[in-house]
């Protein structure tokens, strides 16, 4: 018998226990030997429980257990995740998590120690919750190079984008639907603002391309500056608006990677993706685009994620899964700013003239757009050439130095280039 110890039982936490309970014949047999949880580490009390004789809130008991193999950090946070997972591993204990902060601030050292102490440290729930997506990259892919990824991976932005899409709900009333529903947090911040999708495509982009890349490295916006008047011109255009994880090899060798909304052409399959639904397309260099999609969240899903790590975990318990990448720093990610791109842009003026005159005389050729009931003096455009940000950067100072205010700015999702 194999013992566990869950760390965190929140929503995650809790399912992954009563899987683990109630599935318990069916994953002995996938897992040639029984798991049974041991322990479940949380500072609350949870009286009442059919499993309450297991709980503690000393991680020491479980850190100076012999017995536990195989540890589930389901906590959330950086520490003392890290702490505990740290002292787990080096004592040959092998981790899972779904904890995408942790392994995105720290998944280099921490595949690092597994090594060192011949222990598993598996993240299968960490980025599509459950969809599966890691261990498909590792194994299925492996005889390919990877090209790009580009990821919706964040279901309550998704799902607020869907609402402004479909249903002409403003940002402000489609997140309080969200909020509603529980698919958002009452502080949303790391959903809208796109934290959580960078954690995701930082551990995407490791994985693929070798080397640790760390959120602080990464361009990030999120979806707060995305008005209904976008999505109405967009839609206009043929496009849907997506939050994108976005990263691939660049020609000098260094990795692009960026969180940001995205006009999405509608023949593109991430655009027909919609609701909380996620979806990571992997372009490789032999399979061509492979999508995988599904609820990227939710307690059950995620948790079926963890237990099947766990059962990974299991059936290695004396060698290791090949997972790991290098260290990362500086030189590993490229500068987006010299990245080129065509972007949409919505200008106020005085005039819808005025502004129209004033975009063409700084940006040359562009493909001017139209929606319903659009106000005096506000017009909306996409470039026709790939400029660097840098580029446009300028391109808009200028346009403010003519009398014009840019009121947003989306990229455009390129797919047939060889980047996003």
């Amino acid at each position: 018998m194999i013992q566990v110890a869950v760390m965190g039982h929140g929503v995650v936490g809790s399912g992954v226990v009563e899987v683990l309970l109630s599935h318990h014949d069916s994953i002995a047999k996938r897992a040639k030997e029984e798991i049974n949880v041991k322990y479940i580490l949380d500072l609350r009390d949870f009286p009442g429980l059919p499993y309450s004789e297991k709980f503690t809130k000393d991680f020491e008991v479980i850190a100076s257990d012999p017995e536990i193999r195989i540890v589930v950090e389901v906590m959330g946070g950086v520490h003392p995740a890290f702490e505990f997972v740290s002292r787990c591993l080096a004592q040959g204990k092998s981790v899972v998590t779904s904890n995408k902060e942790l392994v995105a601030e720290k998944g280099a050292e921490l595949l690092q120690l597994a090594e060192q102490h011949n222990a598993n440290f598996l993240f299968e729930a960490s980025v599509g919750g459950g969809i599966p997506i890691i261990r498909p990259m590792v194994q299925c892919l492996a005889a390919n190079e990877v090209k790009q990824i580009a990821g919706i991976l964040n279901g309550t932005t998704n799902f607020i984008l869907t609402k402004m899409i479909r249903e002409q709900m403003s940002f402000e009333d489609a997140l309080a639907l969200a909020q509603k529903l529980g698919y958002a947090e009452r502080n949303p911040a790391a959903d809208i603002e796109g934290h959580d999708t960078c954690r995701k495509i930082c551990i995407l982009a490791s994985l693929a391309f070798g080397r640790h890349v760390y959120p602080r490295q990464v361009h990030t916006e999120g979806i707060t500056g995305v008005s209904l008047a976008d999505v109405e011109y967009a839609d206009g255009f043929g496009c849907a608006v997506k939050l994108l994880g976005c990263t691939h090899r660049t020609d000098d060798g260094t990795v692009y990677v960026m969180t940001a909304p995205y006009l999405i052409p509608r023949e593109s399959q991430l655009a027909g993706v919609d609701d909380v639904f996620n979806a990571i397309m992997v372009e490789g260099d032999e399979t061509g685009d492979v999508l995988f999609y599904g609820k990227g969240a939710g307690k059950y899903p995620t948790a079926s994620a963890v237990v099947a790590d766990v059962i990974d975990c299991a059936k290695h318990l004396e060698a290791r899964k090949y997972l790991s990448w290098a260290d990362g720093g500086d030189g590993v990610v490229a500068d987006y700013r010299k990245t080129a791109v065509r972007k949409y842009f919505r200008v106020c003026a005085s005039s819808s003239a005025e502004a129209a005159a004033a975009a063409e005389k700084v940006f040359g050729t562009v493909t001017f757009l139209s929606r319903a009931d659009a106000p005096a003096g506000e017009i909306a455009f996409v470039t026709s050439a790939a400029e660097t940000e840098e580029a446009l950067d300028q391109k808009c100072a200028e346009l403010a130095g003519a009398g014009c205010t840019v009121a947003s700015q989306i990229r455009l999702a390129d797919f047939e280039a060889s980047h996003i």
